[in-house]
């Protein structure tokens, strides 16, 4: 019987990309996310896996690729994360506009969602990402680039939204297994909220009767969500194995460590660790500077770097 298991918020949300060039332009340049790390797939390590976030790339601000150049663009439909929603401040949603607008970005007008009001946007890949006018959000953000103020800066996820042919066991799920409060209902859908933490807490889902969804560029690969430590993962894997659920052994992600499993519809989760974090191995001001591998893939180094595409990535930030 499940019993504990609660994730705190999200974590992170991991998509598809083809170009890394072209998917480190736009979200350092264009949305002012920080490269916190560049690194590889470590289940195919000929492929990039960049990571963006805040100042120190902390969880429930991370949106992270696996680049596949040459990769076909996917399809939006049934059983996918359809839409990955960013906080900003509520003031800032006019200057968004009018930056996506003057950089040609495939972006629509600001539309009343419910209690918010959403800036829906495309990546160069066709990724629906959403800016979200959020009162009362702390976090801080990341003003290091790209000329966005601070008061306009992404302060970090705020939502995202699974497209389902079925809602009854997705909700079925992340209220009774993973410990989600059944939040507000729209003519959309169902949203579900996680306690413990102030933002990045709300997962939507929306019933659909659309084909299903193909994943390829352009589409999110699985979403995360916290866990406080390692002790508590392993005991909510435990209990989620004991409740039926299909779930992975204990991953070592190098940042974080991992579980995952899918949930009734065909989303991947994962649940993440918070620690230890990026800068367990390179400082602060190096974030996203430097290839960096895991230990067990270091001696493979020279391989690796010989079949990845060279990357110009952002300057380190000055200190002081």
């Amino acid at each position: 019987m499940v019993e504990s298991v609660a994730p705190h918020g999200l974590h992170h949300v991991t998509a598809i990309a083809e170009d890394p060039q072209r998917n480190v332009d736009f979200y350092t340049t264009v949305l002012g996310l920080r490269l916190v790390k560049r690194t590889v797939n470590f289940d195919a390590p000929s492929t990039y896996h960049l990571y963006y976030g805040d100042a120190s790339g902390r969880p429930s601000t991370l949106l992270t690729f696996f680049p596949w150049p040459g990769a076909p663009n996917g399809k939006q439909g049934t059983g996918l994360t359809t839409a990955t929603a960013f906080s900003v401040p509520p003031e800032s949603l006019g200057w968004w506009q009018q930056r996506l607008q003057t950089l040609g970005v495939d972006a629509d007008d600001p539309v009343a969602a419910g209690d918010e009001e959403v800036l829906r946007l495309r990546d160069p890949d066709g990724l629906v990402i959403e800016l979200v006018a959020s009162d009362g959000d702390s976090r801080s953000g990341w003003d290091g680039v790209a000329a966005i103020p601070f008061d306009s800066a992404i302060r970090g996820l705020f939502s995202v939204t699974m497209t389902e042919q079925l809602l009854d066991p997705t909700a079925e799920m992340l209220d009774g297994l993973l410990g989600m409060q059944h939040g507000q209902d729209t003519k959309d859908g169902t949203r579900f909220v996680m306690s413990g933490a102030a933002e990045g807490t709300a997962v939507d889902v929306r019933p659909s009767n659309e084909n299903r969804g193909v994943q390829a560029a352009g589409t999110v690969h699985h979403i995360a969500f916290r866990a406080p430590d390692g002790e508590t993962q392993a005991k909510w894997r435990l209990e989620l194995i004991e409740a039926g659920v299909q779930v992975t052994e204990i991953l070592d992600r190098q940042y974080f460590t991992s579980i995952y499993f899918r949930e009734p519809g065909g989303v991947l989760l994962e649940i993440a660790t918070d620690q230890p974090g990026f800068t367990v191995d390179e400082p602060l001001l190096e974030l996203g500077q430097h290839l960096k591998l895991p230990p067990w893939l270091e001696p493979n180094r020279e391989q690796i770097q010989n079949t990845l595409p060279s990357l110009r990535v952002p300057p380190a930030p000055k200190s002081g």
